[in-house]
């Protein structure tokens, strides 16, 4: 009797930014589906089928740690390779942060600004639930089979706010409006933890991984 074919695994890579543990990231990822490997520079991306910033550390710090590889993560997804940007992975695509001194990547145009002290608590700690935006789930490949209303974890204290607010595929209230998920092409930012929030974010966890897989395929 022969043998299945083994499928190979989507081999994805986490960026260091020297800040913290990433265990829970990387095995939130595995458990999915992908073989992961975490990486302190981007000489090699055409290595992996994917690319995640995670949402671990500060501002100014992480942009120290990437900005040597910040044209070869601009060329990756200029050739349609998926990343995802988690929390402070997506703010640092903007072009500045109220959090630091230091520019942003300039990926995606706006800013990232403080979320509102005298209105609620900060940081903003816990679930929140998603409102999709009705035009852009259809075409939404990362929020595929996720519901409007569905419950994810936020820890953060800063909010994106894109200067084309088309990008914007879902919202969070939190004293206000917060870009929840931003999706460009094959490149997505979510302000929340997928790795931390249950069975909705492990689906945006294998939607990622097809959008890994249907770029290869390309």
């Amino acid at each position: 009797m022969a043998r299945a074919k083994k499928t190979k695994k989507t081999r994805i890579a986490i960026f260091d930014y020297g800040a913290g543990n990433l265990f829970s990231l990387k095995a939130a990822l595995e458990r999915n589906g992908a073989d992961v490997e975490i990486i302190h520079d981007m000489k090699n991306l055409e290595k992996y089928d994917g690319l995640v910033l995670p949402g671990v550390g500060n501002f100014d710090p992480a942009i120290k740690s990437i900005e040597k590889d910040s044209a070869s993560l601009s060329s990756a997804i200029e050739k349609g390779m998926p990343v995802m940007g988690i929390c402070l992975g997506m703010e640092m695509l903007f072009d500045r942060s109220e959090e630091g001194r230091l520019e942003g990547l300039k990926i995606l145009d706006g800013d990232v600004v403080m979320l509102p002290k005298g209105k609620v608590k900060v940081p903003h700690m816990g679930w929140n639930n998603l409102a999709i935006n009705r035009k852009k789930k259809k075409d939404s490949r990362f929020l595929k089979g996720v519901e409007d209303g569905a419950w994810v974890y936020f820890v953060h204290s800063y909010r994106a706010a894109p200067a084309d607010k088309k990008l914007v595929a879902a919202t969070a209230d939190y004293g206000t409006s917060v870009p929840a998920v931003v999706e460009k092409g094959n490149l997505v930012g979510v302000q929340f933890h997928p790795e931390k929030s249950g069975e909705t974010g492990a689906i945006m966890i294998r939607n990622f991984l097809e959008m890994c897989r249907d770029a290869k395929r390309k």
